[in-house]
């Protein structure tokens, strides 16, 4: 399976994982074969890039099925409260979400790969959904690559999914805007943390440790965030660990950033805020448990080979094993080749293409 820019595919491409709605629904079904109806409707639903299979990278696995199963159910659960959001203050119904994040949670904590728990596909409609899953996701691992405790791991990640929640309360047109926020409604925006701890609060079985992450989770290291402008280990660890989560999910699915798919620029923007934007700890943890290049994307080297991500090597975060299927100039097939970037030690990657 691969990943592959909307806008490269010519028709006839065989959809690789499901596209879901905002709550949850199956939009776009995996083995649909995409003519251009479907792609121009991509098109129109804001769609960067989608998995489609391809037989030279049929042993290339993008997903675990577990994973994928516990977020759609999240999902569902996550759009009928952003629809009501009284329905945080109810215990019920937060209790309930509160044993379908955990689970999701747990099985992450235990049993996923990193490697085929992100990069899901994201409309216009779904993309809050589906970053503040993903941010979950991300800080899950995160928390248990730092040797939390199972309940603080539980309670990162209920924070993490949650940590978009205020918002729910801000106008559809701001949150929808496209270019530049002036000042007044860059002011507006920058109230959500604020909102959601407020909607938060409302639930008493709500640990005020979740409550603190959300509020906090746009504060920066040298105290240039918001909504308070706190400064380093004042800053509670959760809304440290969302934060860097936070940042390189929205980097590296934006469809404005640089125009393109920047998993790549989304890294390293991470690693050269830490110390000043980013807890410096915490960032050395990110590093060592994420990838930089996400399996099944397409990548150019530094000797302008072509080639898609086919392996991770543990340890080398930017270093993978890619394989050669067609000629860089041509994009005309060729017979498949693989190389080891631990081994070629003079390659490296040079964009994703």
């Amino acid at each position: 399976m691969k990943l592959e820019i909307i806008n490269r595919l010519e028709g006839n491409e065989v959809l690789g994982k499901n596209i879901f709605t905002n709550d949850g629904r199956v939009l776009l079904r995996a083995g649909t074969v995409l003519n251009n109806s479907y792609i121009n409707k991509m098109r129109e639903l804001g769609i960067f890039y989608v998995y489609v299979e391809d037989k030279r990278l049929e042993d290339v696995e993008v997903e675990d099925e577990n994973v994928s199963r516990l977020k759609q159910t999240t999902m569902e659960c996550m759009s009928r409260m952003m629809k009501n959001i009284t329905a945080v203050s109810d215990k019920k119904i937060m209790s309930d979400y509160q044993k379908i994040v955990d689970e999701l949670i747990d099985y992450i904590a235990t049993s996923a790969d990193i490697n085929k728990s992100l990069y899901d596909i994201q409309t216009n409609s779904n993309k809050t959904y589906v970053h503040s899953i993903d941010v979950c996701v991300m800080a899950t691992f995160i928390g248990h690559a730092m040797k939390m405790d199972s309940y603080s791991v539980k309670e990162l990640g209920l924070a993490a999914v949650m940590h978009d929640i205020g918002k729910a309360q801000l106008p559809k047109s701001l949150l929808e805007k496209e270019g530049n926020l002036t000042k007044e409604e860059l002011n507006e925006f920058k109230e959500h943390p604020y909102i959601g701890a407020n909607i938060l609060k409302k639930n008493i079985r709500i640990p005020g440790t979740v409550v603190r992450a959300v509020l906090q989770h746009h504060e920066r290291m040298d105290g240039k965030g918001y909504p308070y402008g706190l400064e380093g280990k004042s800053i509670s660890k959760y809304a440290r660990i969302i934060t860097i989560s936070d940042v390189y999910d929205t980097i590296a699915n934006s469809r404005d950033y640089k125009k393109t798919f920047s998993p790549n620029d989304a890294y390293e923007l991470i690693l050269a805020g830490s110390g000043t934007i980013f807890d410096e700890e915490i960032v050395k943890v990110f590093r060592k448990s994420f990838s930089v290049y996400p399996l099944g994307c397409c990548v150019k080297l530094s000797n302008d080979v072509e080639g898609y991500v086919v392996r991770q090597n543990e340890n080398f975060p930017d270093r993978p094993v890619i394989r050669v299927i067609h000629d860089a100039e041509t994009r005309n097939d060729i017979e498949p080749y693989e190389i080891d970037l631990v081994e070629s030690i003079n390659l490296v990657v040079k964009s994703v293409v």
